[in-house]
């Protein structure tokens, strides 16, 4: 498979100024695929300044020509999606069909939002003082800098550069350092399809915090749009605050699954399958803690241990396993400390438990005896450990779901009535309701409290990326 290690800048794939390079590894195996180019903080600058000078010229192109561009990403995509999934599966680590489901999943927001791009509406109508006629316009923001994780490596950069690019913007995308190879060919790929030079650069610096300071601090920059912890998006607020900076963050998530009395115990075990086990639990829109009335608790646990334990383990490269590697033996690591310190608080481990002793894998582990607030109630996971909490009363549950910093996703299982009246009670900016999945281009992806700032996705999506003017016209 051809790989793309440089730095894109100005319509040009380059080395770095420095000459240095950085390995990106396969987590199943440690080897490395390749050595990545590293972007000095001049070449960081140098992206900037090409998509300054692309702005004026793609602000100005129109909405139909935007629109085509994007659409002809989405059918290279389309016709390219195994060689997509295959990229995600080598440096980060996935299983396959979680691959697939990304790169489907990745392709869609191209489409999506080239039919976004010709439909941004504005606004017209007489005063109330009858004086002058208002209009509401709405123009892309600018340069617009944007940064994603390693869990979701396409479909984070498509759902950020696919509303910019309608939008108007120019960007650059700076990638996780450790799955740099999937978001090169996307940009690749938008190149293939016709973004004029400037347009879309990518960048790679490390280490990151210098360079990206150095690129929000410059006046051209008007935009941020941030994926990945609370911790380091609070930091970007900060660093952002320096130039009354435009930001958009999809922060942290902790999410609880609530199984409450009267729920179809079947839907709802599948259920928390998929919403646990999507992408190897390393989403922030994984169930996190599982609250289950007393009622169902034994049986869920039961089922969720039976079925977690016929999960074939293994390298994504084999098709028919259903859990990869984490994206690295760090990570592993940390999932395996915070399975040791529930067990030491007192959980019970009903499945798995020990990470493996070569790769960086970590098995389906189920933990029984949770307490509220324990150690692995109140952090991210980010791996397939289910933590089941009981629960006697659904208000007590609701206080629980409730009782975090974060607020990106939840999901309740239930009779559908009461089901619907417990998900209006949550605080959280997306709740799926006897389902697993609820994640769309077509709907508003975003979270409250400290899960971050504006939504992606939907019609929203492409106004994170424009500012709205006013004009006052004179009768």
């Amino acid at each position: 498979m051809e790989f793309f290690t440089d730095l894109f800048i100005d319509g040009e794939w380059r080395a770095g100024g420095g000459g240095e390079r950085f390995g990106v590894t396969d987590p199943a195996t440690g080897s490395t695929l390749a050595e990545f180019a590293v972007a000095t903080i001049d070449d960081c600058i140098d992206a900037v300044h090409a998509a300054e000078r692309a702005f004026p010229e793609w602000a100005a192109t129109a909405p139909r020509a935007r629109a085509e561009i994007l659409r002809r990403a989405f059918d290279i995509l389309t016709a390219e999606k195994e060689t997509l999934a295959e990229l995600m599966v080598l440096e980060n680590g996935k299983a396959w069909p979680d691959a697939m489901a990304e790169a489907g999943y990745a392709t869609e927001f191209f489409r999506w939002f080239s039919e976004e791009a010709v439909r941004v509406r504005g606004d017209f109508r007489l005063a109330p003082a009858g004086d002058k006629h208002i209009i509401v316009d709405h123009q892309p923001i600018g340069v617009s800098v944007l940064v994603t994780p390693w869990n979701f490596p396409a479909a984070m950069a498509t759902r950020k550069l696919a509303p910019a690019l309608a939008a108007g913007c120019t960007v650059v995308l700076k990638p996780a350092s450790e799955t740099p190879l999937t978001s090169a060919y996307v940009v690749e790929v938008l190149r293939r399809a016709g973004v004029p030079a400037g347009v879309v650069n990518l960048v790679t610096p490390r280490p990151t915090g210098p360079a990206v300071s150095a690129m929000l601090h410059h006046p051209a920059v008007r935009k941020l749009s941030f994926t990945g912890s609370t911790e380091v998006g609070r930091q970007l607020l900060h660093e952002a605050a320096d130039t009354v900076l435009s930001t958009s963050m999809e922060l942290g998530g902790n999410a609880p699954f609530l199984v409450l009395p009267g729920a179809d115990l079947d839907a709802a075990v599948e259920g928390a399958l998929v919403a646990k086990m999507r992408n190897g639990g390393s989403a922030c829109t994984s169930a996190n803690r599982f609250y289950v009335h007393r009622t169902l608790h034994d049986d869920f646990a039961r089922a969720m241990s039976e079925k977690l334990g016929a999960f074939k383990v293994g390298s994504g490269l084999d098709r028919d396993n259903q859990l990869g590697a984490l994206v690295s033996v760090g990570e592993r690591d940390k999932v395996a400390d915070l399975v040791d310190t529930a067990v030491a608080e007192g959980a019970r481990l009903e499945l798995g438990g020990e990470k493996s002793a070569q790769g960086a894998f970590y098995p389906p582990t189920v933990l029984t005896g949770v307490e509220h607030g324990a150690t692995i109630n109140a952090t991210e996971i980010f791996g397939p450990v289910t933590a089941i909490v009981v629960f006697d009363d659904v208000d007590d549950a609701i206080r629980m779901a409730n009782d975090t910093i974060f607020g990106l996703i939840a999901y309740v299982y239930g009779e559908k009535g009461e089901a619907l009246r417990v998900a209006r009670r949550i605080d959280a900016g997306m709740v799926a309701v006897n389902r697993p999945v609820i994640s769309d281009p077509a709907a508003p992806f975003g979270g409250m409290k400290q899960s971050g700032l504006g939504r992606e996705g939907a019609s929203e999506g492409i106004l994170e990326f424009l500012e709205e003017k006013y004009l006052g016209v004179e009768l």
